[in-house]
């Protein structure tokens, strides 16, 4: 066909006149790709918070006032769950253990909901229930531990420890014990001593106030929130 006589085009390049295809709309194709973009990182986050949940660190809240002044009521923490696969728990870790040996009393509490379920399933909230504690490791295995000197203090295998983290009882409400912790098992108390329901109260349960190594969660390593908590945990040991 000569120049003269291709059809003549319109500005956008159809045929004048003719009825070929409109042209994509550049806007629409930005937005799918926006859109798909969005929801492939929202997958890789979700998947990543899993992965870290699961093997790494996991979150809790602190609901009760046994471990003050170091945690105190409504405090988020994370757990390091591996860390201690290579270093082992040491006196003074601060552990988050299962309550397996029917510690706690009993609640009803309401279910969570589904967007609560899966937000605590993947990782992005606390485990709001009731199945776990969080306690100061003071007995490793093989230590004597018991209670108390002339000061009130604990003594490990025969040396009192001065514990700066812990809240002062009352010698009225000390409560005496001398204990050999087992093979694979640990002594745990909380910070807060005249308010803590720890190894000293449950010389009736399965393991007679012990826990066991394989109940351990991990470490709390951080508090998380409020903000003006934000601290990393593990610095205020005693010298055992």
């Amino acid at each position: 066909m000569s120049s003269g006589e291709q059809a003549a085009e319109s500005r956008d390049g159809r045929p004048e006149g003719g009825s070929g295809p409109e042209p994509a709309k550049p806007g629409k194709g930005r937005s799918w790709r926006w859109l798909k973009e969005i929801a492939i990182v929202v997958v890789i986050a979700v998947a990543l918070s899993f992965v870290v949940k699961t093997f790494l660190f996991r979150p809790f809240f602190i609901p009760s006032p046994s471990m003050e002044q170091t945690l105190l009521v409504g405090d988020r923490i994370f757990a390091n769950q591996i860390g201690p696969n290579f270093t082992g728990y040491q006196r003074g870790d601060i552990v988050v253990f299962k309550d397996t040996q029917g510690w706690l009393p009993q609640e009803t509490e309401p279910a969570p909901n589904i967007v609560e379920s899966a937000l605590v399933f993947i990782g992005l909230a606390p485990d709001p229930s009731n199945d776990y504690l969080i306690k100061r490791i003071i007995g490793v295995p093989g230590d004597r531990v018991s209670c108390c000197d002339a000061q009130g203090r604990i003594s490990i295998n025969g040396k009192a420890v001065d514990e700066s983290y812990a809240v002062p009882t009352p010698p009225e409400a000390l409560v005496p014990f001398d204990v050999q912790v087992p093979a694979d098992e640990y002594w745990v108390m909380g910070d807060n001593r005249p308010d803590s329901a720890d190894s000293r109260f449950h010389p009736d349960a399965p393991l007679k106030g012990f826990i066991a190594r394989k109940d351990i969660v991990g470490t709390a390593s951080v508090i998380a929130w409020p903000l003006n908590r934000i601290r990393v945990l593990g610095t205020d040991k005693a010298d055992y």
